[in-house]
Order: C-alpha cells, then structure tokens, then sequence
C-alpha cells in the first residue's frame, strides 16, 4: 500500500512541476493591457489561458493573443483550450492551403477568418468539420471569386438548410440549424460566414436591425475580394446584387436603428443592436450605411429608368400553400 501511495502522488505533482517551470511569455505591447484584463475577466480559467498563451507556437502567438485579447467575457469564462487551439490551428491550415487567404493582411485574417463566432449563437466548434465539407470545393479554383462561388452554389445542397421561420430560435447555430434542417436570414448568414472562413475566405455578418419601411430587419454576408468588401447572400445571386439592395440603399444615415452594420470580433466605434436582444452590445460592428446608399445610387444610374419607370419590392414564393420553403429572385415585367 505504501509503494501504491507514492505512485499516485508523484503522478499528483508532475503536472504543477511541468506547468512551474514553463516561463511566462511576454505579452505582446498591443495586447498587454488587453490581455491583462481578459485573464482577469476569465475567472478561474486564468492559469489555463496563461499556460495556453505560454506554449502556443510562436508563430500562431499573436493570432492567439489577438484571440483571447478580444474575447467577450462569457468565452473567457466558458471556453475549452482545445476548442480555442481548434479555432487557431484550423485558420492557419487554411492560410498555408489557399492563396486568397496566405496573401491577406494580418488585421484582415485575425479578425474575419480566425473569429469562431458572428453574433450571440451557441459556441459550436465548426471549423474541422466546415473545412472537410467544403475544401474540396474551392481546391482547384483558380482566385478568391471562384472560390467564393464554389461555396455559395453548393452550401445548401450540402448543409440541406432552408429558410424557415418555424426554426427553434432566430440566432440558431450552426450544427442546430443543420439538425432543424432550418434557419432564417440570421442562421443561414451564420452558415454562409462559417463556410467561408473554414477554407479561408474573409467574411462577416451584415445587416440592420430595421428597415426604414419598417417590415423587419435583415442578415446577409460580406466578403473581401481584392481589398473590397462585397455583399452576398445563402441564396445568391451576385456578388454585390440581391434582393434587399433597394432597401438597404434607403437606410436612414442619421439613425442607428436603420443603419447597415457590418460586424466586427474586434471592438469599434458601434454596435449592431439585436432586434431579439435590445439589451445587449456585445456586437461590435462598423457602419457601412453609406456604401450601401452608394451602391444603391450606382444601381439606379447604371439601370438608367425611362421617366415613366420605377422600382418597386416584391416576395416571391415557391409555393401559395407554404410560405416558410424559400425566396426566390425572379425578374418581372408589368
């Protein structure tokens, strides 16, 4: 009994001797006092993300500083290790894979293809199993756009998601929505930014909490191509050509509830207020509102109406009986 006692003490106190004896990095200046607080705000998770920070690979450092540095409070708290060295490991496969993603900028590919979330959705560790689905799509495109077209003419055969409002909940998440078989604009928005940045890609959420005509609010995808962001949507039609253009060009430039928010895992000036959840501001977003109005603007021109023409917003529907199946874009004359 004596020989079994010391056993188990020695494998008792290995741990904390291994764990002693790694030397404390140097935080980054940018992220010093950044991630000085995160480490607080993480509770007792501390230790853990200070041993994670300490043997990440020195190059993957920053992307992980950036990471933890800009975390909201509850993943601090919540998150696993291996799920953040999930996150981490899989946006730089990506980015020694594809050249549209080893090319970017690192302000660029820390903060629109190494994020793990868009808005207030369930944590769920996509990246391994979006990048198995999707990879072979994009393998032998030729640049970015290809790739892009690739992911959103095949995301719906392959998720078999379709717009619903009978979904569980408006900020469904990912592997939710896939086992629904159903989202709206905010879910499939969450699949479509997923699926891009699992194969590297740069994409965020866009949208606003309320039309000026007051019929609701709206989600849809950015992406950036050769320096630009670009809008699409889970049911495509272009790259910078949907159904909402019009709406979106009308959006009230002095007041934020009908601003166009593009959201943002680092921190900026605003927030995208969440029409289910008034409360919170947890979204950092940029306001794109006047792009929009100028791509509205630009539409309008290049469309050059007769004096006698005008635009006008329609829904169409696959079926009278079923509302919930899905939009669908078609060109009407009357």
């Amino acid at each position: 009994m004596k020989k079994l006692s010391r056993l188990v003490c020695i494998f008792i106190i290995i741990p904390f001797l291994a764990f002693g004896q790694i030397k404390n990095r140097a935080f980054l200046p940018k992220y010093d006092k950044l991630l000085k607080k995160a480490l607080l705000q993480s509770g007792e998770r501390k230790d853990s993300l200070r041993y994670f920070l300490n043997t990440v690979p020195k190059e993957h450092y920053e992307a992980a500083s950036f990471l933890i540095a800009y975390m909201p409070e509850r993943d601090l708290k919540t998150l696993s290790i291996p799920y953040i060295k999930d996150q981490i490991d899989g946006a730089y496969k990506v980015k020694k894979e594809f050249p549209w993603c080893s090319k970017l900028p690192d302000s660029i590919f820390f903060n629109e293809v190494l994020p793990y979330y868009c808005f207030d959705e369930e944590r769920d560790n996509w990246r391994n199993d979006f990048y198995l689905k999707f990879s072979p799509l994009v393998k032998n495109t030729k640049d970015v756009r290809q790739a892009i077209k690739a992911v959103n003419a095949n995301i719906r055969e392959l998720l078999s998601v379709e717009y619903n409002t009978k979904r569980s909940i408006v900020n469904i998440s990912p592997f939710q929505s896939i086992k629904e078989k159903m989202a709206t604009c905010t879910g499939l928005s969450f699949l479509l930014v997923d699926a891009f940045r699992s194969v590297g890609i740069p994409a965020r959420m866009a949208g606003t909490p309320m039309w000026t005509n007051m019929k609701g609010n709206h989600s849809w995808v950015e992406v950036w191509v050769d320096g630009q962001w670009y809008f699409t949507e889970y049911y495509p039609e272009d790259l910078n050509k949907a159904w909402f253009l019009a709406d979106a060009g009308r959006a009230d430039i002095s007041n934020p509830r009908h601003w166009i928010y593009a959201s943002s895992y680092k921190p900026k000036e605003t927030y995208f207020r969440l029409e289910w959840d008034t409360l919170s501001t947890a979204i950092h977003a940029e306001n794109v509102t006047k792009r929009y109005i100028d791509l509205y603007a630009k539409q309008q021109l290049l469309e050059n109406l007769k004096p006698d023409e005008v635009w006008i917003s329609l829904q169409l529907f696959q079926s009278k009986s079923d509302k919930e199946l899905q939009r669908v874009a078609e060109k009407i004359v009357i």
